[in-house]
């Protein structure tokens, strides 16, 4: 499959254009020089061929940061087959840009200088300045406001072989079911689940834990499970700000993914990369870092919301802490993260090899005492930057996802059930006997157990607290979380 990178300096629409060939709003954008950071891959359609298409990083340069951009961007340049070399229409032409482009153009690559913001008619005199590239393969043309694409998109299907022309069938089908979506700019799209919130942190977890039987309605019968998916483990790599999620990308990959700096919040678009290990597909998503609410600014608010919808995507998640100083309140809350969605979790102490080994105990203990919440997680201590202990994380994510994906048999569910209740049997509510009539596993990812009884709210938190510890001791379900849920029989 060909490879398409647009590349060019920061604010040139590189990303817009980027989201306008995927047909949806997928890279974040704004006006702030260096939203993009990493570079972000999708594979795209392209009038009736597919191609991966690659949104990179502006070619700026000053600061640590901006180096490390532009060095990962030229990487993805240089292995690309197709460059669409995008400039500021409303600009002067810059003699980086050329000397860059005469680079790209040695090496014999098909190449397209695409001249944005040319936003009507009579902006096209500016193209003329733009012929001192040494190109034909000028397209100027307008990505806010659809303008003249169809031109850039015939050039680039001519450059990608027939090999990769689409399906006669599969045209057909999106012929039905793909449309044309509304293009919104991300402040526009954000702007409609943005709420005011006087609390200072963007999340919070609940303690108490709230009934709902209405859930069991349609969830009688046992579903039918599609084992390549259970076999698709889609991991996000979650944390605050600077405690290494993208150095653990970057080491699980065993290649430089993911833009590494010392400045606090590098990552803002969620970047997600795919492996093969033992026959299952891990696909590892390196997420924003997350700040608290007051301190979170600019496109950091798109950058949260966007790992807050990764993780509902996801089956997974790596809560990243930094081992070598004091744990954070904050580390907590976004653990809380973990529990929201029902994840299975390993908990990943980085930053070892500089950490206080000769109190290994009392950092386990701290860790088991702030995030009790998180008991199930096994945790692992390992160094990022010097892959100390990263090749473990493997086969403790598979084992993990067997657990999260296990159906215990209704017997020896049952079995469970009965043995605890002969220990410690229910307690009445307002004189009424309390009786469980049998359990079932209606659900996995995470494993969901159904309790059938004639009082379904006489089931307190602490009695499925105690039914929840009595089927840890008996089945494995180290790194899941397992639910317990009341249901009415015949309902």
């Amino acid at each position: 499959m060909k490879k398409i990178a647009i590349i060019g300096r920061p604010n040139v629409g590189k990303s817009s254009l980027f989201n306008r060939l995927v047909k949806k709003r997928d890279a974040i954008t704004s006006d702030l020089a260096g939203t993009t950071r990493d570079v972000k891959r999708t594979v795209v359609t392209i009038l009736d061929k597919e191609a991966l298409l690659l949104d990179t990083g502006g070619l700026d340069k000053g600061c640590e940061l901006f180096d490390k951009i532009k060095e990962m961007s030229l990487k993805a340049a240089y292995a690309a087959d197709i460059i669409l070399y995008m400039v500021d229409g409303k600009s002067i032409p810059d003699d980086e840009d050329k000397k860059l482009f005469y680079e790209l153009q040695t090496m014999g690559k098909d190449i397209a200088l695409v001249v944005n913001k040319i936003d009507n008619d009579k902006m096209k005199e500016k193209l003329w300045d733009f012929y001192e590239f040494g190109t034909g393969d000028i397209f100027g043309i307008s990505v806010s406001h659809n303008r003249n694409t169809v031109e850039l998109l015939e050039w680039i299907a001519s450059k990608i072989p027939e090999s990769d022309r689409i399906k006669e069938e599969e045209e057909q089908e999106e012929e039905i079911e793909v449309f044309e979506p509304e293009v919104l700019s991300d402040e526009e799209f954000f702007a409609q689940y943005d709420e005011e919130d006087e609390d200072d942190h963007f999340f919070y977890t609940d303690e108490e834990e709230v009934e709902d039987d209405s859930i069991f309605g349609n969830n009688d019968r046992i579903k039918e499970y599609d084992e390549e998916d259970i076999n698709h483990i889609k991991i996000a790599i979650i944390g605050r700000t600077n405690v290494g999620k993208s150095s653990l990308l970057n080491a699980l990959l065993k290649e430089e993914r993911s833009v590494v700096s010392s400045v606090a919040g590098t990552t803002i678009d969620p970047i997600d990369e795919t492996i093969e290990y033992k026959d299952k597909q891990l696909t590892f998503v390196d997420t924003a870092g997350l700040r608290r609410r007051g301190r979170i600014v600019g496109i950091e608010k798109y950058a949260l919301m966007r790992t807050t919808q990764m993780l509902e995507n996801a089956n997974m998640a790596l809560v990243v802490l930094d081992a070598s100083e004091p744990f954070r309140d904050l580390d907590e809350k976004i653990a809380g993260l973990v529990d929201k969605n029902q994840l299975a979790c390993i908990i990943v102490l980085n930053k070892w090899d500089i950490a206080d080994k000769q109190n290994h105990d009392a950092i386990i203990e701290e860790v088991r005492d702030r995030f009790k919440f998180l008991s199930y997680a096994p945790i692992i201590t390992l160094s990022a930057k010097s892959r100390l202990r990263v090749d473990k994380l493997y086969d403790m994510i598979l084992k993990v996802n067997e657990n999260y994906s296990q159906r215990i048999p209704t017997s020896q569910i049952n079995e469970v059930i009965e043995y605890a209740l002969r220990r410690h049997t229910l307690p009445s509510v307002s004189g009424q006997v309390i009786r469980i009539y049998y359990a079932t596993q209606y659900d996995i990812r995470p494993p969901k157990i159904a309790i059938v009884m004639n009082k379904p709210k006489g089931l307190h938190f602490t009695y499925r607290r105690y039914l929840v510890n009595k089927m840890r001791e008996v089945f494995d379900f180290t790194g899941t979380p397992l639910l317990f849920k009341a249901k009415k029989r015949g309902r």
